[in-house]
């Protein structure tokens, strides 16, 4: 899909200010005046990011906007990630960071708000009652901190997916798992026939990371990864926890990935080759994969070989099915720095020139799911049709739609969580030492 790859998302959140997940990349333009300089016109700055065609569609709907509000123009900048990452920390460091702040939400938006750099936008939402209805609930938890609302959600949804491989199916007789014992029972089945029943790019880590993402949920609820967000005391060593932690490990025990999955990297799309080339018969992914497996994959998604499901259920787990993880937005925040001048601007560009139905077309044309109730009218027509209203299905239906985890916690507990989850994918750690390592990072 049209956007960066996780493995640039994490680098980004882990490297900013603050520990926030802030995108943008690298410039054509320079940073523009201070955000707090002055007033309206060019006193209103927004960093973009570079990388077509999501820099187009930023780019064009800035415009729009100040064609129609010549007295409230955005100054906009446009950084690649590199340039960005420096820049955005001298910036925000020196209370001259942009008015429109970009963030990925989460434990890094928490931080913004800790350090007092972002405005609240609660009472924004209640006299924008319209802009709040018209975009999916779902998108609001990784923008809220403390039950206020403190980003905009924007731009387009990428949940977390099962991917498969309908010829390798057909090949052993098999039908596509809907319960987690029918996919652990699948395992010597596709191993008997020279066939891995999982590609994983395990040395990104990120992408182990979603298995656990799912777990947790379907085992112990949405609730379950509430209480290590929030920081409670041994959260990761609860009993639902421990169980899901050792779900893994079994999977990982009965062969279920591909040999040599640690050394596999997502950047080069290496785990969704795998798949498409016919050596592995099930991935998990992002939605993002979907489009870099048509265009690199030959005929496979044409030729209607890629089927798609959400994750399998667990039996007697409390997660409700319709919940789903990943990138539930994009998300915009306000820099509490900003003059008020330039603040009235800004939140004129929320109301009015961020969401609206030419961006959501745009986005749809690009191949994405915009965030917005009702896009799905225009899918008719597109050759991926149903791949689209499936993404848009399962984002706007979800109870809970549960932000990546080393987007929701800080940068510290990210580091933590994926140093611990390599050592327990490759079997070098219990999932009590798994558990009790985490409990030590909780809120650092």
């Amino acid at each position: 899909m049209a956007t960066t790859s996780r493995r640039s998302l994490l680098t980004l959140a882990l490297a900013a200010p603050f520990g926030v997940g802030v995108l943008a990349a690298c410039g054509d333009s320079g940073p523009g005046q201070a955000a707090g300089s002055s007033g309206g016109g060019d006193g209103t700055t927004i960093w973009i990011l570079t990388g077509q065609p999501a820099e187009g569609i930023r780019t064009d709907s800035i415009k729009a906007f100040n064609k129609a509000n010549p007295d409230s123009e955005l100054t906009m900048s446009s950084f690649q990630n590199d340039a960005f990452k420096s820049k955005i920390r001298t910036a925000i460091g020196a209370n001259q960071g942009p008015t429109i702040i970009w963030t990925w939400g989460g434990g890094g938006l928490r931080n913004y708000v800790e350090a007092s750099q972002v405005e609240d936008l609660t009472s924004f939402f209640s006299e924008n009652a319209d802009l709040k209805s018209k975009l999916f609930e779902s998108a609001f938890g990784a923008a809220t901190v403390d039950d206020k609302i403190y980003a905009v959600p924007c731009e387009n949804v990428s949940p977390i997916v099962m991917f498969y491989n309908k010829t390798l199916f057909a090949k052993v007789g098999k039908d596509i798992p809907t319960t987690w014992e029918e996919v652990m029972a699948l395992l010597p089945v596709f191993n008997a026939a020279g066939i891995a029943p999982f590609s994983l790019g395990g040395q990104s880590r990120w992408t182990n990371m979603m298995w656990l993402e799912f777990l947790f949920d379907r085992i112990g609820g949405a609730e379950l990864f509430q209480s290590i967000y929030e920081g409670k005391p041994d959260a990761w060593s609860q009993p639902a926890a421990i169980e899901a932690l050792t779900k893994v490990q079994d999977l990982v025990k009965a062969d279920g990935f591909i040999k040599g999955f640690a050394s596999i990297t997502a950047d080069s799309n290496a785990d969704q080759a795998l798949l498409y080339t016919g050596k592995a018969a099930m991935m998990l992914h992002g939605a993002w994969t979907y489009a870099s497996m048509k265009t690199d994959g030959g005929d496979f998604v044409s030729k209607g070989n890629l089927a798609w499901s959400t994750f399998p259920t667990v039996e007697g787990g409390a997660g409700d099915p319709t919940n789903t993880v990943g990138n539930p937005s994009s998300y915009y925040a306000l820099s509490s720095k900003a003059s008020d001048a330039a603040k009235t601007a800004a939140k004129k560009f929320f109301a009015e020139g961020l969401v609206t139905d030419a961006t959501a077309k745009a986005w749809v044309d690009s191949g994405s799911v915009p965030i917005v109730n009702g896009s799905d009218s225009m899918f008719a027509g597109s050759d991926d049709e149903k791949w689209l209203q499936f993404v848009y299905d399962t984002a706007s239906g979800a109870k809970t739609f549960q932000q990546s985890w080393d987007q929701a916690l800080s940068p510290t507990e990210a580091e933590t969580l994926l140093d611990n989850i390599e050592k327990l994918f490759g079997l070098a750690i219990t999932p009590e030492e798994f558990a009790a390592n985490m409990n030590a990072a909780l809120g650092s």
